[in-house]
Formats: structure tokens, C-alpha cells, sequence
């Protein structure tokens, strides 16, 4: 994608990182923040453009985090700015469920028309992905008149009480945060490096175990990622979701797609859900949607969303008028801009770059992803055991030579790359390379 940015789109590095400026906001971050709100990398950032951050004392670093996901389209797009800008000196809030304005039915609108399925929809509009799985939960109960909620292993649905209860590890986000609400389950997933089982065997395991352990006339909603980001860019086998979405809709079950990471022209479609020829009864949307601004989403079947009293649900700033016109702002940029087709170029310049380092290096036991959004494996070498000693020293060494990167997987041993999709191929060379360094010196290279 050609594009005139506002900082040039290449590594830089002026001071050591992180820099001195860093160092002195970090020790005031240390009298005034929580330890529990704690960073990955402790360089603060003042100001970007496409892929590329500039940190506090001016070092250009390449950015293959975009907040986890959320800034897809690129850091600072001028359009979005614009947009929400415009809208801040016209009308910054009222609460639609008092006095409403049309941001909020456009947006609804335009879910409507970019989630998966050609019937009638409705939408709520709320703040974060928690809140979305949250009040995903409230309308499927409503529904269904049932309380069982189903997730999968190695999934994350959120930090609220309730989604913390659906998310899989007990590390870092649920320890000693409990007591949590009952009526959520766990359930075996796909997850083909490790089980090896092709998507039809391991539905059916995953539904035996809901036979056995749950019963599914007791199941109000199965909650699944289409890709799981934090549970380490699993993608389950293909014919996984197709099964499992049957077995819902003979048992009732609505079948909700968390697409908070995935979702919003990531992977190269406008929901990861899409690649998997699945239709979702409902669709949480966040992260992506506004290009940084706060605002998340609940999308689904017409009789399901309306099934709610008024009142049941919606909250003070959900679909705030600043949010949801950067919102709009993004939906154009995807469809102009044919960020679908940059999410596709990003993938394949991936696969060029990365694909073959599991033959490469031998800590490296899978590579996978699709779009902007893979994740690489780390193991002891000969051996599918993971290795989260390994992550950190990847992260330790690319963060201090300029490349931002994530962690990811249950035993934190999976390196997560979800990239704008505005990144250049020459940027993804320059932070595999970086990358690179790391891997040989753990591989014995």
C-alpha cells in the first residue's frame, strides 16, 4: 500500500532503549501507577504513523503489537483523526439510550451489513471487548432462558469478573481474583500442532465432553475464537467449527464468535470467522473497530439481540459519538483503502519471510497465522515441550533493537506478530531479521 506518513516508515534508533526520558517516566510511572496495570516493554511512546512508534526520545521503532490488535489500519490515520476531531467540536456525548443521534445507527447499520450471515440483525454498542462477551452472555441467557456458558481451552474473553470465568489460564489475569460465577465451562479445543487431529475428531472430543460433563439442553451459549490471540494464534483444523456450529444449532445453543482480535479486517477478511465458511448466531466486535478510540459491539440474529427488555442492557458511554464516528471512518478506510487485500499481502509476505523458521531453528516447532495476526512456538529444542524462556529472551533482545512483539499461549511460549496491515514488506524483513538474531543464538547457530 502506497501512503505518505507523517514519520518515515523505518527503524531508528537515536539513544539505547530504553532511552533516558523513558527511564524518568518510568520512575515516576512506579510512585503514581498500580504494579497490577504492568507493561510488557517499559518505553513510552509520544507520538506514530503506520506501522512505525516514536517513543519519548525519538527512536522510530517498528511496532508488530498495534496495542494488541487495535490499530490495524495504522497508527494516527489522519481520515480517522478528522473524523472524530470533527465530531468532538460538534457533540462529545448525550447517552443514546436518553437522547440518541444517528453515529450510533450508522455504525449498528454497517455491522449489519459486514457480519457474516444475510438475515436481520441488531446491534449493541458498548466500550470494550469484556463488555461486549459480557452482554454476548446476558442476551444468550435471555434467549435461551438457560445459564450454562461453554468456552474453549486456551481461550481469552476479557478481565470482568464474569469474562475472566471463561478465560482459560489462571496466570496472570484470574489469580487470587475469585470468587468467580458458576455455570462456566471449559471445554477441549482443536489445536493442531499439539493434538493432531483433523477438525471433525476433535468437534467430536469437544462434544463428547459437553455430553458428559455439561449436557447440552443445559448450555445457553458456546463461546469460540475463530483465531485465539492470547491463547497462543491457535487455529483450530478445518471442518472444527462447521461441526461444532451444528451440534449448536440442533441443541439450541447460540453460537457466538468472540472476533475482538481476529475481527475488523485482520486476517484478511472483515471477521476470522469467515475463512472457517461458518455462520455465527452472534459477533463480538472491539479492538480494530475505531482505530484506537473506545468501542465494542454485540451483532447477531434479529429475534436473539431483541429478546432483551429495553434497559437490559447498554451503558453510559457505549457508542460514545466520538467513538463511533471514528468508527465510520474505519469501515471506509477498509473498503477504500482495500485493507482486505493488505491484510492478504501482509500474510503472504509472512509466510515468505517466517514460514520456513521451524526448519531453520530448532526452538521454533510451528509457525501459523493467517493476515496480520500469526504466532511462532518456541520449544526445547527436538522436543514439543514448551519453551517461555525462549520468548523472553526474543522479547527482551527485539524491544531494546527496536521491534515491539507480544507474548501469547498458555505456558507463554507462543511469539504473537499482528502487525498493521499498512506494514511494508521491507519493515517485516527489517523485524524478522531482528528477530533472527535470537533464534540462532538459542538454536546453537
Amino acid at each position: 500500500m502506497s501512503a505518505e506518513y507523517s514519520v518515515p516508515q523505518k527503524r531508528k534508533l537515536v539513544t539505547a532503549l530504553p532511552g533516558p526520558k523513558s527511564v524518568e517516566l518510568q520512575e515516576r510511572r512506579l510512585r503514581s501507577v498500580s504494579r497490577g496495570a504492568g507493561t510488557l516493554v517499559n518505553i513510552y511512546m509520544d507520538h506514530g504513523a503506520g506501522a512505525i512508534l516514536v517513543d519519548v526520545d525519538g527512536n522510530q521503532i517498528i511496532d508488530l503489537g498495534c496495542g494488541i490488535g487495535v490499530t490495524t489500519i495504522g497508527h494516527a490515520n489522519q481520515e480517522v483523526a478528522a473524523a472524530a476531531a470533527a465530531q468532538a467540536a460538534k457533540l462529545t456525548h448525550t447517552l443514546f439510550t436518553v437522547t440518541p443521534y444517528e453515529n450510533y445507527v450508522a455504525v449498528a447499520e454497517k455491522l449489519a451489513e459486514i457480519t457474516p450471515g444475510d438475515f436481520e440483525k441488531r446491534s449493541v454498542l458498548v466500550n470494550t471487548g469484556a463488555e461486549a462477551v459480557e452482554n454476548a452472555v446476558k442476551i444468550a441467557r435471555k434467549f435461551t432462558g438457560r445459564r450454562a456458558i461453554v468456552a474453549l481451552d486456551h481461550a481469552f474473553h476479557g478481565r470482568t469478573n464474569l469474562t475472566m470465568a471463561m478465560t482459560y489460564r489462571p496466570w496472570p489475569e484470574r489469580a487470587g481474583m475469585g470468587p468467580f460465577p458458576g455455570e462456566i465451562y471449559s471445554v477441549p479445543t482443536s489445536y493442531p500442532y499439539r493434538d493432531g487431529l483433523t477438525g471433525e475428531e476433535a468437534a467430536e472430543k469437544t462434544i463428547d465432553y459437553i455430553n458428559t460433563h455439561i449436557g447440552a439442553s443445559e448450555i445457553a451459549a458456546f463461546f469460540i475464537e475463530p483465531i485465539q490471540g492470547d491463547g497462543g494464534i491457535v487455529i483450530p483444523a478445518p471442518g472444527y467449527f462447521k461441526r461444532l456450529s451444528e451440534f449448536c444449532t440442533e441443541n439450541g445453543i447460540v453460537f457466538v464468535s468472540d472476533e475482538i482480535q481476529a475481527g475488523i479486517a485482520r486476517t484478511g477478511a472483515w471477521y476470522a470467522i469467515e475463512h472457517h465458511g461458518v455462520v455465527p448466531d452472534l459477533v463480538t466486535t472491539a479492538k480494530g473497530i475505531a482505530g484506537g478510540f473506545p468501542l465494542a459491539a454485540v451483532t447477531g440474529r434479529a429475534d436473539i439481540m431483541d429478546s432483551v427488555q429495553p434497559g437490559g442492557i447498554g451503558g453510559t458511554f457505549g457508542g460514545n459519538p466520538v467513538s463511533t464516528a471514528a468508527a465510520l471512518a474505519v469501515f471506509d478506510l477498509i473498503e477504500q483503502g482495500d485493507l482486505l487485500g493488505e491484510a492478504q499481502r501482509v500474510e503472504k509476505a509472512l509466510w515468505a519471510r517466517i514460514g520456513d523458521w521451524p526448519e531453520r531453528f530448532s526452538v521454533v516447532g510451528d509457525v501459523r497465522g493467517k493476515g496480520a495476526m500469526f504466532g511462532v512456538e518456541l520449544v526445547h529444542p527436538g522436543t514439543t515441550t514448551p519453551y517461555p524462556e525462549a520468548l523472553t529472551a526474543i522479547i527482551k533482545h527485539a524491544t531494546t533493537n527496536g521491534v515491539i512483539v507480544l507474548d501469547a499461549g498458555s505456558w507463554d511460549s507462543v511469539l504473537r506478530i499482528m502487525p498493521s496491515v499498512v506494514i511494508s514488506e521491507e519493515l517485516i524483513d527489517d523485524a524478522a531479521t531482528v528477530i533472527e538474531q535470537t533464534l540462532a543464538a538459542l538454536s546453537g547457530l
